[in-house]
């Protein structure tokens, strides 16, 4: 029995894409041989549902001895949101949390009103040298939850529940589709999932969500008749159902949820509805008053502009 519903047999027959409101192609920048995909924010949106803060990282091929060494840093009205194709990256932060994060597993970080984490390539992992794949993304927390008091929470592959069938795989990071909810306990309405299709599959993604967009991670995608590569954030009109044509073996991510209670402000690695929280989030790390990754005397300055 299959998990996904019939396809409309006229989907995706239209010559051209009504049903996209605007493609990203992400700007791109060098870490010292660690290739970011920024695609949130943009100039032209913001936010799709939560989710204010969109990075590809890699792939990367690091070299022996080397890795990540991200300095402990804080965030305020947010939640990191980690999760790896390949690599491991090991999560220390001020509320006591060690872990290491691996392919397929999700690190949800809640910062609230305040949390620092560090971000770093075990040493046991430098040795032979390590490939590194994944994404990093932020969620806004919604007004009335931003003061919240910061968490921690990481789930192992075998949490995240996995439909799969008619060559495509899909695993359900946050929220619910295909009939199978995420164990993540969200403050928001939420979409994130993780699709894998063979050639000539197709996927499709009904308007359950208000605010919804895919990021085609390798191979080629058909939208109504556009085929669009690799490396691109395809963000959805509301209210269309949406079929997802694979052209060639395909790994794309589905993100989204409802539309946010209103518009944020970020500066460095704070968010929030109110400027002046972030003026003092900027004071309070300047002047030392966060809590700190315990053991850890490394920490990323405030950045003078």
């Amino acid at each position: 029995m299959s998990f996904f519903p019939a396809q409309d047999p006229a989907a995706g027959n239209a010559p051209s894409c009504d049903a996209i409101d605007l493609v990203i192609v992400p700007r791109t920048a060098d870490l010292g041989g660690f290739t970011v995909r920024r695609a949130l924010p943009h100039a032209r949106r913001r936010m799709v549902g939560p989710f204010i803060f969109f990075d590809h990282m890699g792939p990367a091929e690091f070299r022996s001895g080397q890795g990540v060494d991200v300095r402990p840093h804080p965030h305020i009205g947010l939640a990191t949101v980690t999760y790896l194709f390949d690599g491991e990256i090991f999560h220390r932060d001020s509320l006591g949390s060690e872990i290491a994060i691996r392919p397929g597993e999700l690190n949800w970080m809640s910062a609230g009103r305040g949390i620092v984490h560090s971000e770093r390539t075990a040493p046991d992992h430098r040795v032979a040298g390590e490939r590194l794949h994944g994404l990093q993304c932020w969620v806004a927390l919604p007004a009335d939850r931003e003061e919240m008091a910061p968490g921690f929470d990481h789930y192992d592959q075998a949490k995240l529940p996995l439909v799969s069938g008619e060559g495509k795989e899909v695993r359900i990071i946050a929220g619910a589709l295909f009939g199978a909810r995420a164990p993540v306990g969200t403050t928001w309405d939420t979409l994130f999932a993780e699709a894998k299709l063979d050639a000539g599959t197709t996927l499709p993604l009904d308007a359950t969500y208000e605010e919804r967009a895919i990021y085609v991670v390798s191979g080629d995608v058909d939208i109504q008749g556009d085929r669009f590569a690799a490396g691109q954030l395809l963000v959805f009109r509301p209210g269309d159902r949406i079929t997802i044509g694979a052209t060639t073996a395909a790994h794309v991510m589905l993100l989204g949820g409802a539309a946010m209670d209103g518009p944020r402000y970020i500066w460095w690695n704070f968010v929030s509805s109110r400027q002046d929280r972030i003026e003092q989030a900027k004071a309070d790390w300047k002047a030392g008053r966060f809590a700190m990754v315990a053991g850890d005397s490394e920490f990323i300055p405030l950045p003078e502009a």
